[in-house]
Order: C-alpha cells, then structure tokens, then sequence
C-alpha cells in the first residue's frame, strides 16, 4: 500500500515538472520575441477565410507588370510565398524546402496548381527574380513549373498590401540591410481566399498535397485523394494534417453497410435463382 502511495506521488511529481516545464519554455519563448529587438515586429497574423486584393501590381520575371489577380480564376488553387530574393539565409531554406516538398508531390505546378513567389524588397527587379527563377526550376526539375511558378517584384506600396492581406508581418533592419520575417507560405483557393497556413522550412508531402487538395475546393486531385484527405483534417497545435477518427469511423461505416448490402443483395440473388430453378424442373 504504502509502496503504491510512493509510486503516486513520484508519477504526480514528474508530471507536475513536466508541466511546469512546458509553461517556462511557453513564457520564455514569448520573453525573448518581445525582447530579442531583431524580431520586434516579425509574425504571422492568420487571416483565414479572407480574400487577398487582387488589383495589387507587380512586374514578373519577364519584365512585364501583371496584377496578382492574374494568377486566380484558372480553376487551379496558387500556393503564395512572400520573402526576398537576396535573402541571406531564411528564404532560400523556404524556397529549398518547398522544392523539395513540390518534387514529391504526385500533382504539379503548372498543370493542377500555380506558385507565385513575391518579394517584400522594392529594390530588386524582374532580372534578379528571373536568375532565382532559373536556379530553382533547375533544382525543382519540373518541366510544368517553367508556367506555373511566377516570380514577382514591385513597389513596397504593393508587396506591403499583400502582406498585410495574409498576415505576413516583417521588418527592415537598417544596420545589416537585411529583412527579418516569419518563415511561412500560403495556399489560397482559385479565387484568391486564403485557405490554409504551412510554417517553417521542412514542408511534408502529405501536408502540401492536402493543403492544396483542400484549397482547390475538390478540383484537382483523384478519387482516392478526395477520400484520404475526408479523413484528414488540419490540426492547428500539430501544423500539419492528422487523421480525423470520426471521418474514419464514419466511411468505415459506410464501407461496411456498402460491403454488408452487396454481401445479403448476392445471397438475396442467388436464393431467388435456386427457387426459380426448383420451379422450373417441377413445371417440366
């Protein structure tokens, strides 16, 4: 008995300091962005379910000016990335991790979805966007992508209001000349809602497949897809897709009453066929 009270108390105390330890991190981690002045105003402000401006100008990387809206109402949905060009570090950890994540997808930019990468620094032009397109169409080694994914520049006026459309919050350290931002890209429907949030650098199969299987509202995407991401839902905490059990439960059910009603309709069949045969020898 006593033994039992001991081995309580030392589960209670582990978990006691395991919460407690969960806290501090919670609360250092908020210490430290409101202290550290490099990420003073660096976050991500989720606008889910709103409409991005689409009358927004910009020049691409062929030099032509194109407004945003350009890339929307093809019945395809646009996966949207914001950072810089001559990023030292961050965005080409982004762009390299979407490549990755977009090469092992079984749907491809340019034919099922568009990719549309911004720049947040007015003093880039279209010729810089083009060498970043061409090594990174290189890497991604997708002919389709050479269409479907646009590199644009513009004024701070235009990139300032898109970013302020999806949340994409950012600043400008002056004594580096460099620009501090959230790493973070952007699915959005064909008609320019935003539809979903993927953060970090690393971007899993399943989460950029679902995402954008989610945003294009059924349109891309096979039968079989449709029925893998109904049992998938997005769990914000996790930020990624995990199994939803009572979608699974609720087609496992459906599979059963479907394979139940197939099963007794055969039986029903093949009764009525023996008396129908038990018949006919009676009547000759």
């Amino acid at each position: 008995m006593k033994k039992n009270k001991i081995k309580k108390s030392g589960i209670l105390l582990i978990y006691l300091i395991w919460v407690n330890i969960v806290f501090v991190s919670l609360v250092s981690a908020q210490v430290i962005k409101d202290e550290v002045e490099e990420l003073k105003g660096v976050d991500v402000e989720e606008h889910l379910g709103d409409k991005i401006p689409m009358d927004l100008r910009f020049i691409d990387d062929s030099g032509n000016e194109v407004t945003i809206g350009s890339y929307f109402n093809q019945e395809q949905p646009v996966l949207l990335v914001l950072g810089y060009y001559k990023c030292p570090m961050l965005c080409n950890l982004v762009f390299n991790g979407l490549i990755e994540g977009v090469r092992s997808l079984d749907i491809k930019p340019g034919e099922d979805f568009q990719m549309v990468a911004v720049s947040i620094n007015h003093r880039e032009d279209f010729n810089l966007a083009a060498a970043k397109k061409a090594n990174y169409l290189t890497a991604m080694d997708i002919p389709s992508a050479e269409k479907g994914w646009k590199f644009l520049v513009g004024d701070s006026t235009q990139s300032q209001a898109l970013a302020d459309a999806v949340g994409f919050q950012y600043r400008y350290d002056e004594e580096i000349g460099q620009y501090a931002h959230p790493a973070v890209i952007y699915l959005l429907t064909e008609n320019g809602t935003i539809s979903r949030y993927l953060y970090g650098v690393e971007f899993k199969t399943n989460d950029l497949k679902f995402s954008l299987l989610e945003a294009s509202e059924g349109k891309i995407g096979n039968t079989i897809d449709r029925i893998i991401l109904y049992c998938y839902h997005y769990d914000p905490d996790s930020k990624g897709y995990v199994v939803f059990a009572g979608n699974v439960m609720r087609l496992g059910g459906a599979i059963t009453l479907i394979v139940l009603s197939v099963f007794v309709g055969l039986l029903f069949y093949r009764e009525r066929r023996k008396k129908n045969q038990q018949i006919s020898v009676v009547v000759h």
